[in-house]
């Protein structure tokens, strides 16, 4: 039998999990030992027993193999959860091409020990009459700290240590001296560094209605049956599908087991574990990337001990570490935020309903706009779909209103905004209700052109257009380049230079020159820097501390505003104009989920969408929020020209400083892979430069592959991962696989 060697993990805190060590398998473990496996090995000079977790297998030793010890046993303590993590690790670097080491870091994130905080208590261990006869000795012999601290504690029986420090002026060395005689007690009580604000209560129940409990049986009945499929549910706009989570949730926690709810934005946090701890208490938490790192390392620890069951957050928190995953909720499953733009380019829902398969945990998506991936797979009965096709107690849906911005023009209107939005606008102030508007945009205008000669001002090291903002910077919004505003063009000197979109500060600024009594809110990625930014503005509009909220797409995902009944889309076809073949579907998500936000509560909602292009399938989809007339458009779209779900599409990255060795590095790597595969039904298309082509000083290529089979494209790419490892040419070159 020839010999196989692990690559061993004995340390999987955050700097060190590209440290392995190589051991052999031994012949009676040759079948048992496999990714993630949790292994006894002797370490070191002292050949000291410990515990590691194998991260790789092969047949080649990495060094004489004379030196190379053996594997003592697997760990008989049961399947640890790193084990598992390790093994979905393994899982997402080969179907998404990276090594090893970047998915270890991409589902063991936070492992990076902090000291933790806990409170001291003093308490005396004598009788009061042995406590006096004590202090009587500390007095003779003019101990005088000594004798403070027992005098104290025969006036309190417990004291903090704090107490004893500040108060009593008692230091450290007495504390422990007099712990060390056994005349006093120091008990320790761990606090978690928790960033879940403490008004949870639990216990609050809505009564599902006719259609949410119809669901909720036919999911759990799903669950019964040997494979469970991962649930879709598709539900218009305000139709209750949280109140359906947390059925679902409660049933789940009610076996034990615990739940990963992930949402696709950080400023959905707030509002979404205030509805789940009304529900479920303090059993739920967060995490996501503006925690401290002490806050995410005690919310991993609770998790890992079964402290807390629910955690909820974006992308990362998919990797939570609870020994007992019951369920994985992905709510707005169609977002894009769910796809890593870092190596690995991974895709949540894929690695949640792997994850899932590995855990025997259930899936269950979310979305009014399903993406059209998984509507497809609903469709087809590989994914379980459910319809809520009404909103919750038979509230309307708003009613919308299409704006043609051409004809405005025609008919004299420069503005922002349309004569029917301003309209609908004073209607609602003078009613004392709320407004939202939504732009795609950020900074106070966009691209900055000369009107004379048609110079853009772009950034020298991302050919990028820099974007003004009102603290007189031109700024990139990739590298954060930044020069002064300009007020002559600096190739022909005219005058006539400036911004012709706008952003959002400067929707904001007209909104108070039309409505100067209005009380404006604005969110986007400018004001909400700070940890608690998005937390402080969502929680002030709530509390109807503002008329109208203005903002970027954050405010339009998910969130519940029961006195918004009007929601404002300017500029609403900007997303049409991408060079990404999903632009049509992802304006359709955008607009339908804009509109949706309004008429949540007991009044009316009302939308208005402004466009250019109002004739659109999508555009005019979202105004009658009919997914299904969208969806056979699309489909039709993607199956004529071979996209997605049609077909399976992965993309070579491909960077360099340089860029003839990058058209050379990425033009042989479409060569070999005609040499590896000459069948015609691969598609092939570039390479190309980057829709944004240079940043940071490096030029950007891409090469694309289409094929009905996704497998096929995955062996592809590890042969030509295998290919540009052994070519010395492409050492200054980064390539990066992404599937889409």
């Amino acid at each position: 039998m020839d010999k196989l060697y692990a690559d061993v993990i004995v340390d999987i805190s955050q700097g060190k999990l590209d440290r392995t060590f190589q051991y052999e398998i031994p012949d009676e473990l040759y079948h048992e030992i496999k990714i993630g496996s949790r292994v006894r090995i002797p370490f070191g000079k002292g050949q000291r027993e410990i515990t590691g977790y194998v991260t790789g297998i092969s047949a080649n030793p990495k060094v004489e193999e004379s030196r190379i010890k053996k594997i003592l046993g697997q760990s008989v303590q049961g399947v640890a959860v790193e084990s598992k993590l390790i093994a979905l690790a393994e899982w997402i670097s080969t179907n998404y091409g990276s090594t090893m080491n970047q998915a270890l870091k991409t589902v063991l994130p936070v492992k990076e020990k902090k000291k933790q905080k806990e409170n001291r208590f003093l308490t005396l261990n004598f009788s009061r009459s042995e406590a006096e006869e004590f202090l009587e000795v500390c007095e003779r012999k003019h101990y005088k700290a000594k004798a403070r601290l027992v005098q104290a504690l025969l006036m309190q029986p417990m004291l903090t240590y704090s107490e004893a420090i500040h108060t009593w002026k008692i230091s450290g060395t007495v504390i422990k001296g007099l712990e060390d005689q056994k005349v006093i007690t120091v008990e320790r009580e761990r606090i978690y560094r928790s960033p879940v604000l403490a008004e949870q209560q639990g216990g609050q129940k809505k009564i599902l209605n006719a259609e949410q409990e119809r669901i909720f049986l036919a999911v759990c009945k799903e669950w019964e049956t040997s494979v469970p499929r991962p649930v879709l549910l598709h539900g218009v706009t305000g139709s209750g599908k949280t109140e359906v989570y947390m059925e679902l949730i409660q049933k789940v926690l009610e076996e034990g087991k615990q739940v990963i709810v992930l949402i696709p934005e950080i400023a959905l946090t707030y509002q979404t574990v205030k509805r789940f701890s009304k529900r479920f208490g303090s059993c739920v938490s967060f995490l996501h990337s503006r925690l401290s790192a002490g806050e995410k390392y005690d919310q991993f620890e609770q998790a890992k001990k079964g402290e807390i069951s629910i955690v909820v957050g974006p992308r990362s928190a998919l990797f939570t570490p609870f020994p007992d995953l019951g369920l994985i909720i992905i709510d707005e499953e169609h977002e894009p935020s769910y796809k890593s733009e870092k190596t690995p380019c991974y895709h949540a829902r894929e690695v949640a309903i792997e994850r899932g398969r590995m855990e025997n945990a259930k899936i269950v998506m979310g979305s009014a706009t399903p993406s059209v991936e998984s509507y497809e797979k609903g469709k087809s009965g590989e994914y379980f779909l459910q319809t809520l096709s009404c909103r919750y107690e038979n509230r309307a849906l708003p009613k919308v209103y299409t704006i043609d911005m051409k004809q405005e023009l025609k008919e004299g209107n420069r503005s922002i905004f349309s004569v029917l939005l301003k309209e609908k606008m004073e209607e609602r102030l003078h009613r004392k209700e709320q407004v939202i508007l939504f732009l795609n945009r950020r900074g106070y205008t966009g691209f900055i052109s000369c009107r004379s000669c048609g110079h853009v001002m772009k950034c020298p090291h991302c050919d990028v257009s820099l974007t003004s903002h009102k603290n007189g910077q031109l700024i990139c919004h990739y590298c954060g380049y930044s020069i002064p505003d300009v007020k002559n063009c600096p190739v022909c000197g005219s005058p006539y230079i400036g911004g012709f979109r706008a952003g959002t500060q400067q929707i904001e600024e007209q909104v108070q020159k039309f409505f100067p009594q209005a009380r404006i809110l604005r969110m986007d990625a400018d004001t909400t820097r700070k940890k608690e930014d998005h937390e402080k503005i969502l929680s002030a509009f709530a509390k109807g501390e503002a008329d109208i909220l203005v903002g970027t797409q954050m405010i339009v995902k998910g969130h519940d505003f029961p006195k918004v009944t009007l929601v404002g889309v300017l500029a609403a076809d900007l997303s049409l104009n991408g060079t990404d073949y999903m632009a049509g579907e992802r304006t359709f998500q955008l607009l339908t989920q804009a509109v949706g936000r309004a008429g949540r509560g007991c009044l009316p909602g009302e939308a208005v969408i402004q466009t250019y292009q109002p004739d659109h399938y999508s555009v005019q989809a979202a105004a009658a929020q009919d997914y299904e007339a969208f969806y056979e458009k699309e489909i039709g779209y993607r199956i004529l020209m071979g996209y997605p779900p049609a077909k399976a599409m992965a993309m070579i990255r491909a960077s360099c400083e340089n860029q003839e060795l990058l058209e050379q590095g990425i033009g042989y790597c479409r060569k070999y892979i005609e040499k590896i595969y000459k069948r015609q039904d691969l598609i092939l298309v570039g390479p190309a430069p980057e829709s944004v082509a240079k940043v940071q000083d490096l030029y950007r290529m891409v090469l694309y592959m289409r094929h009905s089979d996704r497998k096929i494209l995955v062996k592809i790419t590890e042969l030509l991962e295998q290919y540009i490892q052994i070519n010395k040419g492409f050492d200054k070159i980064h390539i990066q696989f992404d599937f889409i």
